[in-house]
């Protein structure tokens, strides 16, 4: 892996992933895939991380998949890449793209398939499919219409227009804004209270309400967890410490 490759650091229950390449606008070559493939397979093995966040260096957050690097193989092309997209949203951890800048293209699938998106007042996105003649993949349509609507996927993908921050943040593309000097204070802050919840009901819940969103929820695996909840020290602990007015301490069992 060359030192320009997405970087995994992992500190306590918080893992972040960081796009290195700025001076081609983060662009993500085929080793780019891997190795993003690679961290989250890494991150879902360990579990005391309960929260993973996608960061990127330089001006611009990522400008999609490196389309130069196009030779008519079906491994480099829009069904390995969207492979790569579905398995940071099945990723176990909640996750949370860090939006410093422009994201475009199947980038812009990347920070959907998060469960939260932080962006900045000068962040803005647009998804170029049409325009270079690329049919965009399952996947990825079916984010973009379950998070943000038929109507706002069809104007996005088929005009290809450029929409702002305040235009991304009204169609639920990003779920706050923040000062850019405030960023990684904001995203620090979601971390920790994210990582402060009890993990089997916060990891249960990401995962069911992604497959109701999809309407491919496993009533059976969502009762099993309900059932593992109710029965958890967690849920005890939860209890006591809300009743002794204290932050609970939880196990994960």
């Amino acid at each position: 892996m060359d030192d320009t490759s997405p970087s995994l650091t992992i500190e306590g229950r918080v893992a972040t992933i960081t796009l290195r390449r700025p001076k081609v606008a983060n662009r993500l070559a085929p080793t780019d895939l891997l190795a993003l493939r690679d961290h989250v397979a890494t991150v879902n093995a360990m579990p005391d991380v309960l929260v993973l966040r996608f960061a990127a260096d330089g001006k611009y957050f990522c400008s999609g998949y490196d389309i130069g690097s196009l030779g008519g193989k079906a491994e480099e092309g829009a069904t390995s890449f969207g492979d790569v997209i579905d398995a940071i949203e099945a990723a176990r951890p909640v996750t949370i793209a860090a939006i410093q800048g422009g994201v475009y293209g199947g980038a812009t699938d990347l920070c959907l398939a998060c469960d939260f998106r932080v962006g900045v007042p000068d962040c803005d996105m647009f998804m170029p499919a049409a325009r270079l003649g690329l049919h965009f993949y399952r996947g990825g349509m079916e984010r973009y219409v379950s998070r943000l609507g038929l109507n706002a996927a069809k104007r996005l993908f088929l005009t290809t227009d450029r929409i702002d921050a305040d235009t991304m943040l009204q169609i639920g593309f990003l779920t706050e804004v923040v000062r850019a000097d405030a960023l990684a204070t904001r995203v620090e802050s979601l971390s920790a209270q994210l990582a402060g919840m009890a993990p089997i009901a916060l990891l249960g819940m990401k995962r069911h309400l992604n497959d109701i969103a999809c309407g491919r929820l496993d009533a059976q695996a969502l009762q099993a967890d309900i059932h593992r909840s109710e029965t958890s020290e967690d849920l005890r602990e939860g209890a006591t410490a809300w009743k002794e007015k204290r932050t609970p301490v939880f196990r994960g069992r």
